[in-house]
Parts: structure tokens; sequence; C-alpha cells
């Protein structure tokens, strides 16, 4: 009898939460580790008192990542998708880029939208993959090192 290769593997149960007051400690804690210019405590906080959807992707008490969107009329704004460093490269962005496409569509939503930096390769990677395309640049979009700025690549997706 040939082995199973899936046997002794554990099982992984994740779920999504929102974030709450209590866990936005942890959040800071991952978006300063992934991040080169992170967001603050208030620019969560805003989120929240907003009512923007803000989701934590939990294995058991590890924190995998996270992320926040706007809905608009008929959109869907992706304001920042996060994967903890110790994470990375294990799929967890694509899980959660299908699951902010699923509750976008839920919304009415017929577009997903973002903006990246565009010396953020990886994550433009994921992006195409995921089925965005650019649509436009943002000049001096995003903060750089030494008071500089960096542009951001638009990019929409059609649910």
């Amino acid at each position: 009898m040939k082995p199973d290769p899936f046997e002794s593997r554990p099982v992984l149960e994740v779920r999504f939460e929102p974030l709450t007051e209590q866990l936005l400690d942890r959040v800071l804690a991952v978006e300063a580790l992934a991040h080169q210019h992170p967001w603050l405590r208030r620019n969560f906080q805003d989120c929240l008192d907003c009512g923007y959807q803000v989701q934590l992707l939990l294995a058991g008490d590890s924190l995998l990542g996270y992320f926040v969107a706007m809905k608009g009329f008929e959109e869907v704004h992706l304001l920042n998708i996060t994967v903890a460093p110790e994470h990375q490269q294990q799929g967890w962005a694509r899980v959660m880029m299908e699951a902010l496409a699923l509750w976008a569509r839920g919304q009415g939503a017929q577009w997903l939208w973002l903006e990246a930096r565009v010396g953020n390769s990886r994550a433009l990677q994921v992006y195409r993959a995921h089925g965005f395309r650019q649509v436009g640049q943002r000049k001096h979009y995003y903060p750089a090192s030494a008071g500089t700025r960096e542009d951001a690549v638009v990019m929409r997706f059609q649910l």
C-alpha cells in the first residue's frame, strides 16, 4: 500500500474575522514588519469608524494577514492587503483576494480597484495573476525614502 502524502500534514483551519479594537495591536505589529511605510493606528481606526470592510485571516491564534476595503457605488476599492512576513509565499494573498471578490460581489460591486507601488513587483504579480489589469498610474502617490515619493500603478478587476 502506497503511503498517503497528506497523512503527515497537520490540518490548518483558517477563518476570517472582522478587525476589533482588541486585535488592532497585533495588526499594527504585522503592518510594521511587512511594510517600509506602514499604516498608523489612526489609519486603521478611521477605517473601522467609517465602516470599511476590515477582515483578518487567522489560523488558530496566528494572524496570517488582513485586508481593508472600501465600498463605493458598484465598486470596491482595496486599500490595504497584507500577509504576515512569516506566512508569505504560501498562497494566503490569493485566499484573501478571493474572499474580497466574493464579498464585493455580494455588495453588488462590478469592479475591484487598487493602487500598488510601481516598485512592488511581488504585489503586482499577485494582482495580475488574480486578473487585475493596469489602467493608469498616479504620480508621486506613496511616500518613499528620504522625503521622496513613489508612483502608484492603478489596477482594476471586473467582477
